[in-house]
């Protein structure tokens, strides 16, 4: 029987199959991730991020600073083998299972393979993805977790309270993770409300807002304060140092000392860290201040939200860039695999505690050969990892405000994932990561509904014009 383009055969909603090239690509993003763990003799560990997640893996008592537990409970599940190394191959797994559930979900919607895969190769093939893979830090497993819940969101057609349930705690798993993404629930729950129902709104923001109370409550044991971390305030203080200006803030005589002080950093997240600055000057440890800096930002804020916005909306920028820009100037931004040697730092007491409690072969990294060089010869242009990023989000846009049925779930995402943290703290090239992968989702769905809407039109012309069973005569009359 012949298939017409009328024929609904053709796309058939949650229709898989013809995944021939998604297997191919699946099988280069592996051998690539063989040859990085080949290409470095351990993994990468960053002082002092890496080290305070193994901590409180060992201890099980959470930071009182920036890390919630999320990532070290994943680290404790791992303890047993008392290896670094099998945790980032873990990583280098799920990595590999995020393009899955991007594919999936994609295929779902009904894009053909050609379309969904080219939407998991930046998350596959980026060298920023895949060397974060290999470093002990939390953010592969919160785009995991993520993509996760927004596969379990937009599966079927209708959401059941179930689903909407586990998509809350995964994302309340991703804001123990990193708290950054908290609000995630509530963008969640907000377009359950719109397209769902109130039920589904409900059960999906009490399953994401359980954890975080009964995480808040474990913290408040061990810190005195109900709260997922305790650097908010400091946060949000070193983002207004780039622009505050006291003399128009005129902040509290309390407050006052943390004006700024003359100390000039060429990014937000410097001040935090800068012996030099107000901050600590201060007696005592700085997140100690933690109240106390956020009452100020918040006036600071306040009194000067133009400028405010303007430093949001020039560092959020630096991420669409053509060429990439160091931000602060001391980092080196890059997507390519590089050569060497990465020592840890010494005199580090954490490091020693660490390496007899986690893992006694904790070292620092080096590359090996021949593998690094040719990991190094691997092309990737920053293009696609910067600008392209800036027209994934277009895109993804104006499917959003055209109102296209999933599209504003993962497009809201990937707005609040990049400007999030500029607006609590600074722009770093880490942080962007997350969006990018939810800026391909929204882009391909927007990009296939109105390939889609295009052909149905097609479709209608010709049945208008012909009818749905008038024969087409093979020759003009009369010429029979």
């Amino acid at each position: 029987m012949a298939i017409t383009l009328a024929d609904p055969r053709l796309e058939r909603p949650g229709q898989l199959g013809g995944h021939g090239l998604f297997a191919c690509v699946l099988v280069l993003a592996a051998a690539l991730r063989v040859l990085v763990m080949l290409g470095y003799d351990t993994a990468r560990l960053y002082w002092y991020d890496s080290f305070t997640y193994l901590d409180t893996a060992v201890h099980m008592k959470p930071q009182g600073a920036f890390h919630p537990a999320g990532y070290s409970w994943f680290l404790w599940a791992l303890r047993p083998f008392h290896s670094v190394e099998l945790v980032v191959g873990v990583q280098h797994v799920m990595g590999l299972g995020v393009g899955v559930l991007i594919y999936l979900l994609l295929r779902r919607q009904s894009l053909p393979g050609w379309g969904a895969a080219p939407a998991a190769a930046p998350v596959l093939f980026d060298p920023a993805f895949v060397r974060l893979e290999h470093a002990v830090l939390s953010d592969l497993q919160v785009i995991f977790l993520i993509v996760a819940a927004l596969l379990v969101l937009m599966w079927r057609g209708e959401v059941s309270t179930r689903a909407a349930a586990a998509a809350g705690l995964l994302l309340a798993l991703a804001g123990l993770t990193r708290t950054a993404t908290v609000p995630l629930i509530g963008l969640a729950a907000l377009f359950l409300l719109l397209r769902a129902s109130w039920r589904q709104a409900v059960a999906l923001t009490v399953a994401g807002a359980l954890p975080l109370l009964a995480y808040a409550g474990w913290y408040a044991q061990h810190h005195g304060r109900f709260a997922l971390s305790g650097s908010d305030g400091v946060a949000l203080w070193a983002r207004t140092m780039t622009f505050a200006d006291c003399s128009i803030i005129k902040p509290p005589a309390r407050q006052a000392v943390l004006c700024p002080n003359g100390t000039v950093l060429d990014a937000a997240s410097e001040y935090v860290w800068d012996p030099r600055t107000s901050l600590n000057r201060l007696p005592g440890d700085r997140f100690a201040h933690n109240d106390l800096a956020r009452s100020f930002a918040l006036n600071a804020v306040a009194a000067q939200p133009l400028d405010y916005l303007r430093e949001v909306a020039a560092n959020t920028a630096l991420a669409f860039t053509w060429e990439p820009v160091a931000h602060p100037k001391r980092m080196s931004p890059s997507t390519a695999f590089t050569t060497g040697q990465w020592p840890l730092p010494t005199g580090h007491a954490l490091i020693d505690k660490v390496r007899d409690e986690y893992d006694s072969d904790i070292r620092g990294m080096r590359s090996v050969e021949p593998f690094a060089s040719i990991l190094a010869a691997y092309p990737y242009p920053w293009f696609l990892h910067g600008t392209l990023f800036g027209v994934l989000l277009l895109v993804g846009g104006v499917g959003a405000v055209s109102r296209r049925r999933l599209v504003p779930l993962p497009w809201s995402f990937a707005v609040f994932l990049l400007i999030g943290p500029v607006v609590a703290l600074d722009f770093d090239h880490r942080y962007v990561l997350p969006a990018i992968p939810l800026a391909c989702v929204a882009a391909a769905l927007t990009l296939h509904r109105f390939r889609s809407g295009k052909d149905a039109g097609r479709r209608d012309v010709r049945f208008t014009r012909t009818g749905p069973a008038t024969p087409r005569p093979s020759t003009a009359p009369g010429r029979q």
